[in-house]
């Protein structure tokens, strides 16, 4: 790497979160290259983000995130959505709910058939198993050798096996691996933790194992403001570190890995995007590309609650002496009730005929979501319930992104649009009925007393629907606004480069053309992984499945 004034690095890598990670990994294990990794945030040594059950408090810590919403949306009576990124080394990979899901097959065969040519189900799947070491082991569908530990929930005081023998007098089927030949059923989730019972973040899985390499370098609280273009090239970075503005040149590639929400409002702020917009907000435009910012997507989501009949929820985990000898357990020996996730069954289904793939998840956990830490004898003690919250998997309503001024320390407008879209609350009320019919089935009902929310009142769709209006929300897994394709919209082609812009990809979830019908940091990964060979000209053969 060259210093002095002129600095400059052969790969310029914007964003140490799910997918920069990967890409630090990846381009820097080829000799001869230099790379530069640029992370807006700090350090992510924290003891909620270690522990996998800490989630519940590093996803809501300020601290480790950018603090965006959304804009009122009207569709939801106005609300603004809270919308967690996380601004630390790891980026979201670092707060979010560890959960492993790659989507449904026929996600990535849509990509394909939309004319993203390599990115269907064969062509992805020797990288989702190039990524991962799973508990699994070896095989047809996954990888033992990967940077990223994968293994299934620890389910014992979960709630698990009510579920699980509930699905085929529900009428549904069960599955012992999404990812194999059954992509849909009640299943038993699984998490990115290590065998020490750690998060494995990206960070801790691709980037602190490649940071002693000479040839790459990470600089944090580096808030990159602008890519600098000339001509029709991307030939540097600028950045602001404590407080000063810097230059940095790329000499082959400058490559977006900041997210759905940074990677598109930085092509913005470069003058990429569509040209009345950024006029507007007095940026000059550059190349005009219209579909900077739009087809922005996000899993809409429905809270459903259920009194339980007995006390048997992991609410009785949360006596006080159990937390200290559970966080004891965890700290010494990477067990125990915090070391793994908090969902008892991983349900993936179809709610109507004719339906090719699952089109609601049910986010099935074992707890009331506003859980607390209690004592004996000493105040009023929680009602112990159950939560099923119905994802709609394949949303049809976008959202879009766009810049709030030309300032880069502007948060970026969002509009998500959730639910804005007929057929979404369709899907969606379809998934408070398979929900509730689920939950009162045998022997998943013996622990049900009754249902809270949306109750039992709601039945008829214009109570529902304002139910939804009133309550719904989103599931973080945003995705779509630097869309892959070939179409006039798309702003990256199917090798991840900007259309029209010479050295400049973009590589995160951005990229998506459609959300996956699942969690969205494995597929994000997986995108990093692909991308890496993409740049270095090479990829892996398609499997044969």
């Amino acid at each position: 790497m060259k210093q002095g004034s002129s600095q400059s690095f052969d790969y310029i890598v914007v964003g140490a979160g799910s997918a920069g990670c990967v890409l630090a990994n990846r381009l820097s294990a080829e000799s001869g290259v230099s790379v530069l990794v640029l992370e807006a945030g700090g350090s992510d040594a924290h003891w909620t983000i270690d522990m996998p059950l800490g989630f519940t408090r590093a996803f809501l810590n300020p601290a480790f995130g950018w603090g965006y919403c959304s804009e009122p949306e009207p569709q939801l009576n106005g609300r603004t959505l809270w919308l967690p990124r996380g601004r630390l080394i790891g980026g979201t990979s670092t707060i979010n709910g560890m959960f492993y899901m790659r989507g449904h097959r026929l996600d990535f065969d849509g990509w394909r058939d939309r004319g993203c040519t390599g990115w269907g189900s064969a062509d992805v799947l020797p990288y989702f198993k190039r990524m991962e070491t799973s508990w699994r082991g070896a095989g047809k569908y996954h990888g033992d050798r990967g940077p990223l530990h994968v293994r299934a929930i620890e389910t014992t005081r979960l709630l698990h096996e009510p579920l699980m023998q509930t699905a085929a007098a529900a009428g549904f089927a069960t599955s012992d691996d999404l990812h194999g030949d059954v992509q849909e059923g009640f299943a038993r989730g699984e998490v990115t933790i290590t065998p020490r019972g750690r998060r494995a973040s990206a960070s801790r899985a691709y980037l602190y194992p490649a940071l002693g390499r000479r040839n790459l370098k990470l600089i944090s609280k580096a808030l990159a403001t602008r890519v600098i273009v000339e001509g029709r090239r991307a030939i540097a970075v600028e950045y602001v570190a404590a407080g000063q503005t810097h230059r940095v040149r790329a000499d082959r590639e400058v490559v977006l890995a900041g997210g759905t929400y940074n990677s598109a409002q930085l092509l913005m702020l470069s003058g990429i995007g569509p040209a009345d917009h950024l006029r507007a907000v007095g940026v000059q435009p550059v190349h005009d590309l219209r579909g900077v910012g739009a087809n922005l997507s996000e899993h809409p989501r429905v809270p459903i609650d259920f009194a339980a009949s007995k006390p048997v929820t992991f609410l009785n985990e949360l006596r006080a002496d159990k937390v200290l000898l559970s966080a004891a357990l965890w700290k010494f020996f990477g067990t125990g009730a915090f070391a793994s996730q908090l969902n008892s069954c991983n349900i993936v289904i179809r709610t109507r005929p004719g339906l090719v793939q699952p089109d609601i998840q049910l986010m099935s956990n074992p707890v009331r979501m506003d859980a607390k830490i209690w004592f004996p004898g000493i105040g009023e003690r929680q009602e112990h319930r159950v939560t099923a919250d119905a994802v709609v998997l394949h949303p049809e309503a976008r959202g879009h992104v766009r810049l709030r001024s030309s300032n880069p320390l502007d948060a970026p407008r969002v509009h998500v649009n959730a639910f804005g879209s007929a057929a979404d609350i369709d899907a969606a009320l379809r998934g408070v009925e398979v929900a509730r019919h689920i939950y009162s089935t045998r022997p998943q009902a013996d622990l049900i007393a009754r249902e809270i929310s949306p109750g039992p009142q709601r039945k008829s769709r214009a109570d529902l629907e304002e139910y939804i209006r009133t309550t719904g929300t989103i599931t973080q897994h945003p995705v779509g606004t630097c869309k892959m394709g070939i179409d006039d919209d798309a702003v990256v082609d199917p090798q991840l480069r900007v259309r029209g812009i010479e050295g400049l990809r973009v590589a995160d979830a951005s990229v998506m053309p459609t959300v996956t019908g699942g969690n969205t940091n494995a597929p994000t990964i997986m995108i990093a992984e692909k991308a890496s060979d993409l740049i270095l000209g090479r990829q892996l053969p398609p499997a044969d499945i």
